[in-house]
């Protein structure tokens, strides 16, 4: 794999530092910023594919009504 040197803002390097010590589901920084951009990556993709879907006239609702529609389920 390559390796990356990355420069971390304080408080983000003790969120990593903190996460890795009290989940237990990573063995270190390393694995937490690849799953971190794992997710990023798969969150990226299913946007794209709404927006694809949107565009493409597929659903009649606006982003607005979309949202306002989750949001509403959430309370439930």
């Amino acid at each position: 794999m390559p390796r990356q040197s990355v420069t971390l803002t304080e408080s983000n390097n003790r969120w990593l530092n903190s996460h890795v010590e009290t989940t237990g589901d990573y063995a270190n920084k390393s694995e937490l910023i690849n799953d971190l951009i794992r997710r990023a990556r798969r969150a990226e993709f299913v946007n794209q594919k709404l927006l694809n879907a949107e565009k493409s006239n597929f659903v009649s609702q606006s982003p607005d009504e979309i949202l306002a529609e989750f949001k509403a389920d959430l309370i439930k």
